[in-house]
């Protein structure tokens, strides 16, 4: 009955917060309640007090024990919701699927899928020498094993 009353409060936090989407929520056994998200503009300090606050101040304290820990998806979290992706346009990510590692630029993203492009160098088809190829993958999410964002310094 607490999870649902708890999730109940965050499917109400969210609703008012369009922007802002649930990645991962947990309660361990100690009534720990454990909340992840993220948001199509990023996630600021203050979306995480205003997520923490729509549940706590619901909740009473004489009824249940709990603690409360609200974050954000972490830069180096792998993507897992489909709005993560648009949220990406532009960046390098690493996608390992079931078969293969591909490393490039996500260049669309649409409900079923998205398109990396990359470059790489290959022999020219006559003669000697390499030149330079522009490639394309389309990825179907389920076929997704892992994405990650690559940051650069």
């Amino acid at each position: 009955m607490f999870k649902n009353t708890v999730k109940d409060l965050l499917d109400a936090a969210l609703i008012e917060r369009p922007d802002l989407f649930l990645i991962d929520f947990s309660i361990q056994g100690d009534n720990h309640i454990n909340i992840v998200i993220d948001g199509d503009n990023g996630v600021l300090v203050e979306d995480c007090m205003f997520v923490s606050r729509a549940i706590e101040h619901n909740l009473d304290r004489e009824e249940y024990d709990f603690s409360l820990e609200v974050m954000s998806a972490g830069a180096t979290s792998p993507l897992i919701n489909k709005r993560q992706y648009n949220k990406n346009l532009k960046r390098e990510l690493i996608v390992r699927t079931t078969s293969e590692k591909i490393e490039g630029v996500l260049t669309k993203a649409t409900d079923t899928d998205i398109t990396l492009e990359w470059k790489v160098r290959e022999p020219k088809p006559v003669g000697k020498g390499k030149v330079t190829v522009k490639k394309q993958a389309n990825i179907a999410y389920e076929d997704i094993v892992e994405a990650k964002v690559m940051i650069k310094f």
